[in-house]
């Protein structure tokens, strides 16, 4: 094991976490939890402060959060905001060598691939590590984490990827975030058959709550139906997903099939949809919300055929 990894190994460690939104919140619970000692921060500090009951040290910026911490880890809404608290709110300079930072925020593996290079020349580890799982799975410690970078690295930090999920190693720097953008793909793409289905299902006069009830354990069973699905009958849109999110992740799986020359037919439709909601006021609402926009499409389209 290498010196690096040796350290983040090692049973006294400090760590920092940096964006303790919907997501960063429960996810420094699990780590007060498991018995380390965390100190955050985040842009609206009243997001912060109210993890002081849980045991969570406030730190007023993001590099007094992280100086001499350990391990950092950043959830933060995109590669810019990232790259400016690492790079321009100090907190690669506060941090020695042999430090890691997990970057658990959505972003584009290139920019991934970047923070990790720029880390490496000052001797610090990167992994880029994002999650699967939602609030709900933040909350119970059962996320899906997909991190790509050394392997010795994410050996190291196992006991603390354990208080949050299971983690699995998808390959070297980006190979994360190349992962998370895929399980963007299929979630997308399942929340829009679920809600299509859901329309079909009340147009031809059948029970939507029954009709989830009754596929329950059949082919078409996923976590999508039993979560999102379920919201969709209960008509109960507050974010665990905020649709503008899902649609940044679309966006960044539509610039990399550009870059890999790839055609995505069936996530270029569900793009468009989650764009055209956006841009109708639907960001904020959890991505499951797609269901009210497909209703007002075929409203409206049910207006026209009168």
């Amino acid at each position: 094991m290498t010196e690096g990894a040796e350290r983040i190994a090692s049973a006294d460690r400090r760590i920092a976490f940096l964006g303790t939104g919907l997501m960063g919140a429960p996810m420094v619970r699990r780590l007060l939890k498991a018995g380390f000692a965390v100190t955050v921060w985040n842009r609206d500090p009243r997001k912060a402060e109210a993890l002081a009951v849980d045991g969570a040290i406030i730190a007023p910026t993001p590099a007094e959060a992280a100086r001499g911490a350990d391990i950092v880890f950043t959830m933060l809404s995109d590669g810019k905001a990232v790259g400016q608290v690492l790079f321009d709110g100090g907190v690669a300079d506060v941090l020695k060598t042999g430090a890691a930072v997990i970057d658990s925020s959505s972003i584009a593996p290139p920019i991934a691939r970047d923070h990790a290079a720029r880390l490496a020349d000052r001797g610090i580890a990167h992994i880029d590590a994002p999650v699967s799982g939602g609030v709900v799975g933040a909350e119970a410690g059962t996320l899906a984490i997909m991190a790509g970078g050394e392997p010795a690295i994410v050996e190291g930090l196992a006991d603390v990827f354990a208080a949050l999920g299971r983690v699995t190693h998808v390959g070297p720097s980006g190979a994360g975030q190349i992962c998370k953008l895929a399980n963007q793909q299929i979630v997308a793409i399942t929340i829009g058959a679920v809600a299509e289905a859901m329309i079909l299902v009340e147009a031809g006069g059948a029970s939507r709550e029954k009709f989830r009830e009754a596929i329950r354990g059949g082919f078409a069973e996923s976590r999508i139906l039993d979560l999102h699905g379920g919201r969709m009958v209960a008509r109960s849109f507050a974010p665990g997903g905020p649709s503008r999110l899902q649609l940044k992740d679309l966006d960044t799986v539509a610039a990399m099939a550009e870059l890999f020359m790839l055609d995505l037919p069936l996530t270029a439709v569900v793009r468009d949809e989650f764009r055209d909601f956006v841009a109708d006021g639907g960001g904020e609402t959890d991505h499951s919300g797609l269901l009210l926009h497909l209703e007002k499409i075929n409203q409206r389209s049910g207006e026209n055929r009168k």
